[in-house]
């Protein structure tokens, strides 16, 4: 509570500046649309998305300021807000909605209509907003000293330091210049992958290696060396414990959701192979396991949100101050009840009463665990894929103890799981949004309206482009495998055809359960057992540079380093992701020749000089040009500090 009533916002809450304009919708709506699309074909191809709120944020600077002329950081942030919904909404939707077009195929059935998936879309993302506003002032302002929700900080980081200009706005800059030329370098003109990977035969089971890329060491370095350290724990479990143990004891076994013995999954596909049909179940039963113990430390604290939103019950919303204005809480109540009445009795929704009972259940859970695991990790590591397997297992359970089987049952799994999916990545989302604004003195009350307008014309968009994608493709295509939805696809079926690996589910719950009790924090240690270690690699990299940033340096110039440090990484991750949402821009447009532009880059480079198409050298190239990202950003918090 000291640290959020010593805390003054960049724009104070007596001062009044343009925020909810037409400008700033009608942008954001622009912006949603265009990430929301590029976003569901990143995911689609490689199973994960890029988070759009700081690509959002520049893009709105750019526009905003530079061609409009117009001077408010609080338009810019309703741009970013409006428009990193729709990155969510997608996220949620191409994770699930997908295998209901792989059914129809297999079945020889109608696909999900336009209307049915732009409804699951919508009360999806509109049920993660309303979920999370009570939760605001917990998570937000009451533990701001605790909770560093990374993306959100970074992006009201590069949105004051376009405000203030100066040195700040050139540390941002300097490292997102950086960071997208490295990005285009890597993904764009692939002169080396962006994942490095070695395989270790003397030790079978395991492999290690990092994605490459600065977004990655711009989060460690802001999450500091103790939460990526957790991180990279919970990794380290997963490849170096658990995976060779498998494969030690697995030479005559065949585990769903594998066809073949461990020792032949692993003779064909290495160490990943055991990571995608194991790991992740494990993985998985830690982040539900660990997001209960979450919900069970935090309840007390959420209880007493509650009761201060429920005393505001029917006062306006003029009666406090402008950054600390929320939408009534009788409007949240009556909507969540109108958008659960849509999901029972709209017949396009193939949900029944008992459904409908489960996304509120599920739906607020992951609501605060999502809201809290972004607040440690940020949006592009939370694993919303983890917290709907477990949605998935345990509506895939019920509906069948209920009797609702076969194509009715696995149909209404997947819509219960594709809601449950969009309201933890909206969520997530929208926790970082308020974040924030809550940095930059917003109006809570009007970004979470901008939420909801970013979800509706996401919602609208998205079935079109699952259309257009499964028209072009094809899901489960070498172009287009949709490797999530395909995974949640199975799972129903096994659940629903009694052959899912309980016991691995089961080993993953209690291993959350040890680490709790050795006063570890289970969620981050979850999440990096549930995450490839590839991506623990360099954020913990960006942990340890803040630590020997924090060491050198005392006093003044350390808090001076560490800001520095800060601003540049936020740069990292804004110029990724800005280069990451052209790329895959660039994977959807078309050529006369048949390919797509992306791929045409792409394979330049690679004609050109032949040794770049040698596996060993390119992965030399990645590892040298990551350690020379890595030394930039140490030297630019030491160099910095020092002209300071």
């Amino acid at each position: 509570m000291s640290e959020s009533k010593k805390f003054k916002p960049f724009v104070p809450a007596e001062k009044t500046m343009p925020e909810f304009t037409a400008t700033s919708v009608l942008l954001g709506i622009l912006l949603a649309v265009i990430f929301g699309a590029a976003n569901a074909y990143l995911g689609l191809r490689v199973g994960m998305t890029v988070s759009a709120s700081i690509p959002a944020a520049v893009i709105s600077m750019g526009i905003v300021r530079i061609i409009l002329k117009k001077e408010s950081i609080l338009e810019n942030n309703m741009v970013q807000t409006i428009g990193s919904a729709g990155e969510s909404v997608a996220s949620g939707a191409i994770f699930t909605l997908p295998a209901l077009f792989l059914w129809a195929n297999e079945w020889g059935i109608n696909t999900p209509s336009l209307v049915q998936i732009a409804m699951v879309a919508f009360i999806g993302g509109a049920l993660g907003v309303l979920f999370m506003i009570p939760l605001r002032k917990a998570l937000i302002v009451q533990e701001h000293g605790t909770l560093p929700y990374p993306e959100g900080k970074a992006c009201a980081e590069v949105l004051m330091a376009g405000e203030e200009g100066g040195a700040k706005a050139s540390n941002v800059f300097l490292g997102l210049g950086i960071s997208a030329a490295y990005k285009f370098i890597t993904d764009g003109l692939k002169m080396f992958p962006s994942e490095v990977h070695y395989e270790i035969p003397a030790y079978k089971g395991s492999g290690f290696g990092a994605d490459v890329l600065p977004a990655l060491l711009g989060v460690g370095y802001i999450c500091g060396p103790q939460i990526s350290s957790y991180l990279f724990a919970g990794g380290v479990l997963g490849w170096f414990v658990l995976m060779p143990l498998i494969v030690l004891f697995g030479a005559n076994i065949t585990l769903f959701p594998a066809d073949v013995s461990v020792t032949q999954l692993y003779a064909e596909g290495g160490s990943f192979a055991v990571w995608t049909n194991y790991i992740k179940y494990i993985g998985a039963g830690a982040v539900a396991c660990g997001g209960i113990i979450s919900l069970i430390r935090t309840l007390p604290l959420i209880v007493r949100t509650f009761k201060e939103a429920l005393k505001g019950f029917g006062k306006g919303a003029n009666t406090k101050e402008r950054t600390d204005q929320d939408l009534e809480i009788r409007f949240i109540i009556t909507a969540i009840f109108v958008l659960v009445l849509a999901i029972w009795l709209m017949p396009v929704i193939p949900i029944n009463l008992f459904g409908a009972f489960l996304i509120v259940l599920f739906g607020f859970f992951f609501a605060t665990v999502s809201s809290r695991m972004v607040g440690l990790v940020g949006s592009s590591n939370n694993p919303v894929s983890g917290m709907t397997i477990a949605t998935l297992l345990v509506a895939s359970l019920a509906l069948k103890a209920t009797g609702m089987v076969g194509q009715a049952g696995m149909t209404a799994a997947i819509a219960i799981g594709g809601i449950i999916c969009i309201v933890a990545a909206i969520a997530g989302d929208a926790s970082q949004d308020l974040k924030t604004g809550y940095i930059l003195g917003s109006t809570p009350k009007r970004q979470q309206i901008g939420e909801l307008i970013g979800v509706l014309a996401a919602a609208i968009a998205i079935g079109g482009v699952l259309y257009l994608l499964d028209s072009a493709w094809g899901y489960g295509t070498s172009e287009l495998p949709a490797p999530q939805a395909t995974l949640m696809k199975m799972i129903v079926e096994g659940v629903m055809g009694g052959n899912l690996p309980w016991s691995l589910v089961g080993i993953g719950a209690f291993i959350a359960v040890i680490v709790e009790i050795l006063g570890i924090p289970v969620l981050p240690f979850a999440i990096g057992l549930y995450l490839p270690v590839h991506l623990s690699v360099p954020m913990v990299i960006g942990g340890i540079t803040r630590w020997s940033v924090e060491k050198k340096k005392r006093g003044e110039e350390q808090k001076q380093a560490v800001e520095n440090g800060i601003l540049y990484s936020s740069g990292l991750i804004a110029g990724e992701g800005l280069i990451g949402i052209l790329l895959a821009i660039f994977a959807i447009v078309k050529l006369p020749n048949g390919y797509n532009l992306g791929d045409t880059i792409g394979s330049f480079l690679p004609n050109l000089i032949p040794a770049l198409q040698n596996e060993n050298v390119g992965n030399i190239i990645g590892i040298i040009a990551f350690v020379l990202l890595t030394f930039s950003l140490w030297k630019c918090c030491i160099y910095k500090s020092k002209k300071a």
